[in-house]
Parts: structure tokens; C-alpha cells; sequence
């Protein structure tokens, strides 16, 4: 393993940072639907809104889903500098993404698909694992990128686990995001909806943090 620097302590101990980034990002948007949050943070958001927000977040999802698939091209094309760049801005847009939803799901609500069975259950089926795999993704996506922003080009190759990370990061990341903008299409576009004024009025809204919706 690459020597330990005490001048670099994300170098130094990649798990405990990830360890400690995963729990804020996840208090902050469990805290968001359970209201533990002040609902003052947010702006107070109309439906139209909340719409506009809705399609935003799934045009920046959109683009992330082309930009990792631009990273995984080159990094296999070896090309390091532009993979590198591209990972950082997908997680930029993952920032991005974030403080939208938290916003619109803090300041304005939620929608609940209205459509026929034979839609309504793949519908279900794609949320959840569009779920899953943004939990779960989540401490492997800010593991893969700490190593590779606190680690040389050499050290990534071959004395961390980043590659391996890596693949399964941007593979988790990218069906979780291409689910998500595709239950978003269906749910705002294809069929219809009823919406929730808050996110913390039913138990069954902290089942629907979903991108788009």
C-alpha cells in the first residue's frame, strides 16, 4: 500500500472518510422526509415548481448517465486524464442532484403513480431497485473517489482496490440512475399522478426518494 501521509488524512484513512460522508448524506435525507430537518432550510415550493424541479433533476441524471459512460469508455481506452474528469463532474452532479432533491422534497412533496397495473408493478419493481442500488452505492462511489483523488495514477493501479471499486461504483451508479430517470418519464410523462403535499405525511413516503420524482 502507498505510505500514509499525515499531512493527507483522506489518503491516510479512505474508510473512516467515506464512513463518515455516507452517514451525513444519509441523515441528511432521512432527517429531510422525517422533518428532522427545519422546514426552513427549504424555500416553500408550488407545485409548478416542484414540477420544474422534477425536470431539472432528471435532465442533470440524464446528463450523469452520459458522463459515466464517457468515464468507463476512457478509462478503458486508458485514458486517465479524461476518465478522472469525468468522475469528478459526475460526482458534481451528484452534489447537484442532492441539493435539488432535498430541496424539493423538504420545501414542496411528493407524487404517487396513478396508472394501470400492468404498468404500475414493473413501475414499483424499478424504484426499488433504483432504491437499493442509490443506498447501497453511495459509500462505494465516495470510497472510489477519495482513493482516486488522494492517489497517483501508479498507487490507483496498483497498490489500491480502485479499479475494482470502480467498476462496481459507476455500474451501480448507472443503472440506479438510468432506472430512475425512466420511472421519472413514466410517472410524469407516460401516465399521471396525485401529489403529497409534504414527504413526511405517510410512512409510505420514505419508500419514494426517487430521482425525478
Amino acid at each position: 500500500m502507498a505510505t500514509a501521509s499525515a499531512d493527507n488524512p483522506l489518503k491516510e484513512h479512505p474508510a473512516a472518510a467515506t464512513a463518515v460522508l455516507s452517514v451525513v448524506g444519509y441523515a441528511l435525507v432521512i432527517g429531510t422526509f422525517l422533518g428532522v430537518v427545519p422546514g426552513r432550510v427549504f424555500p416553500d415550493l408550488s407545485l409548478p415548481q416542484v414540477n420544474l424541479l422534477s425536470d431539472a433533476i432528471a435532465v442533470v441524471n440524464t446528463v450523469n448517465v452520459l458522463v459515466i459512460a464517457a468515464g468507463w469508455r476512457w478509462i478503458r481506452r486508458n485514458e486517465v486524464r479524461k476518465h478522472a474528469a469525468a468522475m469528478v463532474t459526475s460526482f458534481g452532479l451528484i452534489l447537484v442532484f442532492l441539493v435539488m432533491y432535498l430541496a424539493k422534497i423538504g420545501g414542496g412533496g411528493t407524487k404517487e403513480f396513478v396508472g394501470p397495473a400492468f404498468a404500475y408493478y414493473p413501475y414499483l419493481a424499478m424504484l426499488a431497485i433504483h432504491i437499493i442500488l442509490s443506498i447501497v452505492s453511495v459509500p462505494v462511489v465516495l470510497y472510489a473517489l477519495i482513493l482516486g483523488i488522494t492517489h497517483s495514477e501508479r498507487e490507483l493501479r496498483t497498490e489500491t482496490p480502485h479499479r475494482k471499486v470502480g467498476r462496481i461504483a459507476a455500474g451501480a451508479w448507472l443503472v440506479s440512475l438510468a432506472l430512475g430517470v425512466v420511472t421519472y418519464l413514466l410517472l410524469n410523462h407516460v401516465y399521471s399522478w396525485e401529489y403529497t403535499v409534504t414527504a413526511v405525511e405517510s410512512v409510505g413516503a420514505l419508500i419514494a426518494p426517487v430521482v425525478g420524482l
